[in-house]
């Protein structure tokens, strides 16, 4: 996973079929809210995913972009989120064309390894921006930096990481092998969201948290949390910026885990509902809001993806991924 490219461009695929023929429940004519729209999350208040869903529907709301309707965001965890996005892909009818679902890669990967539920099995509205992930330690932390940790953990000391599921795991993984410890003596404790291990950092239960910039900025700039490692090419900037890349500290390669940030709805939403969220994004995208309070303040790459390419990338980085780890 570590040498795979933030360049999204999307495979040459018969994408368009899944974009076009999947709703059930076309109508003939466009499609504008008339009631509340429901959106899930499938992780903790507080985590990347929240942040990033609730910056959306803060915008869509401001901007009237949903005909003055209310956007409920609920946050469903269960099953490490599984019941959640089950529940999405299983919403039939009129319901579907009110249901929106945070998908991320990190969502993708564990729901491919541990369930039936495929990409196809959503439709995928918008790919919105790349995220990438740093590691931080606590005020309890012991170590002075990362490479002291690297060094303690090769000694048979333990050290102990925390982080959430799917890409956080994925980068944990690319991180270990290229360190060459065991999980033994670098060990990881995967929390609901990235919120909860944060949480598990400050209050010295953990050592290390693998985070997004959105999820951790706010304790980097209390003072509560210090960047360490930057899982990255390149160092970050501002408050980030004395986070080395693992190139820097010893002879290693950089590790870096891109997670694409998108936004899904039930297969049964009907075309011009599709269509319409579609819309709904690009216009967020564009907004000053959306670059300025979110990308630059969180440390994203902008890649707005239309249903058509979105659709496209994903159903390629799925079919990647699963052959990466044996899943048919």
């Amino acid at each position: 996973m570590k040498k795979r490219s933030i360049l999204l461009t999307a495979a040459l695929m018969a994408a368009a079929a899944l974009v076009t023929g999947c709703g059930e429940g076309s109508s003939s004519g466009p499609f504008e809210p008339k009631d509340n729209i429901n959106w899930i999350v499938t992780s903790s208040p507080g985590g990347g995913s929240d942040i990033y869903t609730r910056m959306i529907s803060d915008i869509m709301t401001k901007d009237n972009m949903v005909n003055g309707q209310t956007i409920i965001v609920t946050n469903k965890t269960d099953g490490s989120g599984e019941i959640g996005r089950n529940e999405v892909a299983n919403t039939k009818g009129k319901k579907a064309d009110y249901t929106l679902l945070t998908f991320n890669s990190g969502d993708l990967m564990p729901m491919v390894q541990n369930t039936k539920n495929r990409s196809s099995n959503f439709r995928i509205l918008a790919i919105m921006a790349v995220d990438k992930q740093l590691v931080f330690k606590g005020g309890h932390t012991k170590y002075a930096d990362f490479n002291e940790a690297i060094e303690a953990a090769k000694s048979g000391t333990k050290v102990v990481i925390g982080g959430s599921k799917g890409d956080d795991i994925a980068t944990y993984d690319a991180l270990i092998a290229e360190l060459g410890v065991s999980k033994d003596v670098m060990s990881y404790i995967t929390y609901d969201s990235t919120g909860d291990a944060i949480t598990a950092a400050l209050g010295g239960h953990i050592e290390f948290v693998i985070s997004k910039p959105a999820a951790a900025t706010e304790y980097v700039a209390a003072g509560s949390l210090v960047p360490v490692l930057a899982l990255s090419t390149e160092r970050y900037a501002g408050n980030l910026a004395d986070a080395p890349t693992l190139s820097e500290i010893g002879d290693y390669e950089n590790v870096e885990v891109p997670v694409w940030r998108g936004v899904a709805a039930p297969a049964d939403m009907s075309d011009s509902a599709a269509a319409f969220w579609s819309e709904q994004l690009k216009k967020v995208s564009g907004t000053d809001a959306w670059k300025t309070d979110y990308l630059e303040k969180n440390k994203l790459i902008s890649n707005y993806m239309d249903m058509a390419a979105a659709t496209e990338y994903v159903t390629a980085y799925e079919k990647e991924y699963m052959e990466s780890i044996g899943v048919q």
